[in-house]
């Protein structure tokens, strides 16, 4: 396996790891285990926990980018917003490391931000910002659209994150009669 092969392979396990145990409560071991490498080793791919964990931010956002462009690709308007919505869903769903590693990344940030760390909040800022610039496009740079998009995605990330199951009661205000947002 090539160094790149290799970066990639730890880039997937820090996702993986993160969004389990959070950036303080995740082991540069626990990632080399799950790659099946040594520690040092991953220190020859990243110079440090930090790196391996702004590449995982940017690895998830980035997918999670990929995800709203091809399920937006031709569409326009209500189209666009639907059939975004139900990409997430179904990522959220079926790979909820990815959902868990958002979280786990705002929980960062804040706590990064509030120690002064500029240059941390910073990078993960401009990845997501790249996410809200994409799905701003893809909406037809409506900047309501785009906001009520975000708005209805953190909060099905929190109530997902809290584990309600889709019938519950807190789910009702994503419907009406003229559209379905969830």
């Amino acid at each position: 396996m090539s160094a790149e092969e290799r970066r990639e392979s730890v880039i997937r396990a820090a996702i993986v790891e993160f969004a389990r145990g959070g950036y303080s409560g995740t082991s540069t071991e626990a990632i080399a285990k799950r790659v099946g490498v040594s520690q040092p080793y991953l220190f020859r791919l990243f110079p440090n926990k930090q790196a391996m964990f702004l590449a995982a931010v940017e690895r998830c956002l980035a997918d999670t980018r990929k995800v709203f462009a091809e399920a937006a690709e031709g569409l326009q308007g209500e189209e666009a917003v639907r059939a975004m919505a139900t990409a997430y869903q179904r990522l959220i769903v079926e790979d909820p490391d990815k959902l868990q590693m958002q979280m786990q990344t705002y929980a960062a940030v804040a706590t990064a931000g509030a120690s002064g760390d500029r240059e941390f909040v910073d990078a993960a800022r401009a990845a997501w910002l790249e996410m809200w610039d994409e799905t701003h496009l893809a909406l037809g740079a409506d900047v309501k659209e785009t906001t009520t998009f975000w708005a209805f995605g953190m909060l099905i990330n929190t109530l997902t994150s809290f584990g309600f199951p889709a019938g519950h009661r807190v789910w009702s205000g994503f419907y009406d009669e003229a559209r379905p947002i969830a």
